[in-house]
Formats: structure tokens, sequence, C-alpha cells
């Protein structure tokens, strides 16, 4: 009589965790914690990409502080192409104009277009400006600043949790971010664009104060930033066409929309909605800026998504043929009495693998 019994789980093949793992987690997490706040007051906040990376690779460390450093290597290893990416994308950017009179008026024009309607004939931002902008900071100033903000560590930070956790749909996610600045930057130079308050200096607009920093203010904060970007003497005033603030923060959204649960997932929306209400708010874009950023989170997901799917289908056809021209080889040793190639039966068809 036998004895049923549940199958074991297979032996662990990952290095051992450490006994006091969580509590060096939290000495760690904090020691970083008090460093960042103590580079936020004396530095700024981490708005150079290379910067906020040195800050989330810290993160990554103080958080997995019990791996071993060849693990926090790797993760500086993968990230260097595009750090280096980035710190080029910025570079570029601010050669976008190439010294030509940006395009305005068309903006203003379809932003009047499309909301004048409900504006008094007015561009989105002059009107929230009417309506909200008073000299002393409120705290919608604040809520603003901070949103902003959050457009410099957003992606880098869920870049960062997916390479920790699936290096997979990391690659997938670094795919889809790379063409999106890739496409943007180009834009930049084929269409270099003007965001509103450039129009208020330059007499298209009536006066337009720009106002993304102004909320640090309450804190005591200086609004430049951090002394990285703020000294960036290649730095692209009108590099507005397409949005690519509010663009990363849908494409961010959108990444991690279906696998998370639907109650969050208005939360999530929510995101890339503050996002516009704060750049059109804050005279940094126009709303038709945001809706071609939108656009090319779309086209992002469409162009990449098929060229995956190309690729995968190209490996798939070609493994058959790989192994097909093996197969001669190991039959050219075949023993004695066993059938030729040419006596094999044909494989079924539902044998064949099946191309994606």
């Amino acid at each position: 009589m036998s004895v049923a019994t549940d199958p074991q789980p297979p032996a662990r093949t990952d290095p051992t965790p450490v006994a006091d793992g969580g509590r060096r987690r939290v000495v760690a997490m904090t020691v970083w914690g008090v460093a960042f706040v103590a580079g936020w007051l004396l530095i700024g906040l981490p708005t150079d990409p290379a910067y906020a990376f040195l800050w989330i690779w810290a993160a990554t460390i103080a958080w997995n502080a019990s791996r071993p450093w060849r693990s926090h290597l790797r993760f500086a290893r993968d990230w260097l192409p595009v750090v280096l990416l980035l710190v080029v994308y910025n570079l570029s950017r601010g050669f976008a104009d190439n010294g030509a009179t940006p395009h305005a008026y068309e903006l203003i024009v379809a932003d009047r277009l499309m909301f004048g309607w409900a504006t008094d004939g007015q561009v989105p931002t002059v009107w929230l400006q009417q309506h909200l902008y008073q000299p002393e900071v409120r705290w919608w100033d604040v809520l603003a600043s901070w949103v902003y903000f959050s457009h410099f560590v957003v992606a880098l930070a869920a870049a960062a949790v997916l390479w920790l956790r699936d290096r997979g749909r990391w690659a997938a996610f670094m795919r889809r971010w790379g063409f999106l600045c890739a496409t943007g930057l180009v834009t930049y130079f084929l269409y270099p664009a003007a965001p509103p308050w450039w129009a208020a200096q330059n007499g298209l607009l009536e006066e337009v104060a720009r106002i993304s920093t102004r909320g640090w203010k309450a804190f005591g904060l200086h609004g430049a930033g951090n002394l990285l970007n703020a000294g960036q003497i290649a730095s692209n005033p009108v590099a507005a066409m397409p949005s690519l603030h509010t663009a990363f923060a849908l494409f961010v959204v959108l990444f991690f929309l279906r696998a998370t649960r639907k109650r969050w997932r208005p939360l999530l929306l929510a995101y890339p909605l503050a996002m516009t209400f704060t750049l059109v708010y804050c005279g940094e874009h126009y709303v038709i800026d945001v809706l071609v950023g939108w656009a090319y989170v779309g086209m992002t997901f469409l162009v990449v998504g098929l060229g995956e799917r190309w690729w995968a289908a190209r490996r798939a056809g070609r493994a058959p043929n790989e192994r097909a021209g093996r197969i001669p080889a190991q039959r050219s040793r075949r023993t004695p009495g066993e059938p030729a190639d040419d006596d094999l039966p044909a494989p079924a068809d539902d044998a064949m693998p099946a191309g994606r």
C-alpha cells in the first residue's frame, strides 16, 4: 500500500538570505533617505538624468543591501548606456532650434480653435493663469511643482524596479522609452516650437508667467532644480513640440496599466492628466503639444510592438531550419536496419512549430 505525499519544492539555488537582512535593509534605507534629503537641501532636486540615476542606484543598493556587490555592479553596467543616451539626448536637444525662429503662432491658433469657445478666446494657459495665478504661492502651486518634478524621476524609478524584478520587461520598457525619446528629439530638430511663456515674452500672447518651480519656495528651496541642470549651457527653451513631459507620464502609466488592478487604474490615469494641467497652467506647453505627445506614445507602442513581433516570428521561423540542417548529419550515422531519412514518415501539420 503506497502513501501519497506532497511533492517537495526544488532546492533553492539563490544565495541564502542573511538572518538580519530585514534590519540591514531598514538601516540602509534610512541612511539613504537622510542623505537624499541633505542633497536635496544643499544641491537641489535631481532633475539631471545622471544625477537622478546615482540616487536611484544608491536606493537599489540600500534596498538589497544583503546582495553581493557584483549584483549592484551589474545594475550599473546595464544602465550605463541608458544614462549616456539620456545625457546625449539632453545635450542634443539644446541644438534643436539651430538658431532659427521657433514656431509659435500656429500653436496659439490651434489652442484657440480647440478651446476658445470655453476660455473667451484665450489659449488655456492664459485663461488658467488669469483665474488661478496669484502673487503668493498657493497649495496648487506646490502640487504643480511636485508633479512637474516627478517627470525627471518617475520613468527612471519605474525602470529600476523592473530591472530588479524582471529584466525581460525592463528591456521591453527601455526599447519603447528609447524610441519615444528618439522620435521626440527628431521632431525638435524638424519642428522647433516655443512654449507659451516664450510667446508672451515676444509679444505673441498676453502676459504668461513661467511658474513650474515656484511651489518649492514654500519649502525654502531654490527653484532651479539642481546645479547640474541650472548650469547646462546647451539647454533649449524652445523644445516644446511634442510634450515629452506628458508623453513620459502616459507611457509609464500605459506600460503598467494591464498589470494593475482595476480599482487602481483611475488613480494611475490621473497622473498624466495632472501633468497636463501642470504644464499648461505653468506656461510650459500648449494643449496641442500634449495631444501630439500622447499620439507619439501610441505610435511608440504600435511600432515597437510590431517590431518585436516581427523579430519573434523571424527567430521562430529560423529555428526549424537550423534543426532541419542538423538532421542529415545525425541520420548519416544511423545503425544497421534504421530507415533512411527518405523513408521516414512526414510529420503531421500540428507537429511543426507555429510561427508567431
